[in-house]
């Protein structure tokens, strides 16, 4: 990629293209200075359609210098869509960023990763749960993908590390600007696992709110199955939970997220009672996933496996029919 200088940044930071025509400008063009002679009407040719902006290649070349430079100081790496390296189950979404950052090591593509997101506020039945699978899930081999926010999602990074494994979180902020701040501790340790930090915003990119749900897709998208853990109706995980489901992933919601409890609680598990009713399975333990996967010898038969709930679809039907007519 000598020849490209930074042609791929430069392209990824162009105003008002989609993903996806930047992408094609990637694929068409090899080398930095080429690109940079190009005329507006050049590139609307390319894409197929009318520009309504103007840009200043020198600026967003500067951009470019800036980002490149920054990213050497701060340990951070960038790969472009068309490089080997790119993660290929996120090259496979409709909308693959063109260019992701991140600190540490990417994934393995050979293994899979499981993705585990919920609320943000979780009941303790369900912080204990997503700590408890994701753990065991470690102990076995498996790495858990989430977007290490507080709740459910810093509960499964928890867990996982506890079971040795590499872990990785997706952020909708510059992998150096760690949200929320409680968590870079956290991070660290994701880092020290061998895992990674990964976002496809630039450095220095603050968490904009309107950041996260784009990069629940891309939780998705690394993710071979998703586990909801708990979730309202409005949440940032079923926007998680829809990504995946659109890119074929197995969806499956956690035991704690279905059962019986006070009147409030069920209105804050509503998302994953409605999930669970709608036909995901019911996931009670990291067994439940290690035989869901087929792989064997990743536990003891003889060993506890902890069960925080049994209760299945027929009571999820029932609860979520129960507060559709209250709502």
């Amino acid at each position: 990629m000598n020849n490209r200088g930074l042609l791929d940044l430069i392209i990824s930071f162009l105003p008002g293209l989609t993903p996806r025509e930047q992408i094609s400008l990637l694929q068409n063009f090899e080398n930095e200075d080429d690109f940079l002679s190009l005329s507006k009407e050049d590139i609307e040719k390319n894409i197929n359609r009318v520009l309504q902006i103007y840009w200043d290649f020198d600026e967003i070349r500067a951009k470019a210098e800036h980002v490149q430079s920054v990213c050497r100081m701060r340990s951070i790496h960038w790969v472009s869509y068309i490089s080997a390296d790119y993660p290929p189950l996120v090259r496979e979404i409709y909308d693959p960023p063109p260019v992701l950052f991140y600190r540490g090591r990417l994934p393995n593509p050979e293994r899979s990763l499981l993705g585990m997101v919920g609320t943000r506020h979780p009941s303790c039945e369900a912080s204990a749960q997503a700590h408890s699978i994701a753990c065991e899930a470690g102990l076995g081999g498996i790495s858990v993908v989430s977007g290490l926010a507080l709740g459910i999602d810093a509960m499964s990074h928890r867990g996982n590390l506890c079971g040795g494994v590499p872990g990785y979180a997706v952020l909708g902020s510059g992998v150096d600007e760690i949200y929320p701040s409680s968590n870079r501790m956290l991070a660290m340790r994701i880092l020290e696992s061998g895992g990674a930090i990964i976002s496809e915003y630039p450095p220095g990119t603050l968490p904009h709110k309107w950041n996260f749900p784009a990069r629940n897709r891309i939780i998705a998208a690394l993710s071979r199955s998703l586990i909801i853990v708990e979730a309202p109706q409005k949440s940032g995980a079923l926007i998680t939970a829809g990504f995946a489901l659109e890119q074929g992933k197995d969806l499956w919601v956690a035991s704690s997220g279905v059962q019986e409890g006070h009147r409030n609680m069920l209105y804050d598990r509503l998302g994953t009672i409605k999930l669970a009713a709608d036909g995901a399975d019911i996931i009670y333990n990291a067994r439940d996933v290690f035989e869901k996967w087929n792989i064997t010898g990743a536990y003891n038969d003889d060993s506890p496996v902890p069960v925080f709930d049994t209760t299945g679809k027929e009571l999820a039907a029932s609860m979520a029919s129960f507060l559709e007519i209250k709502l």
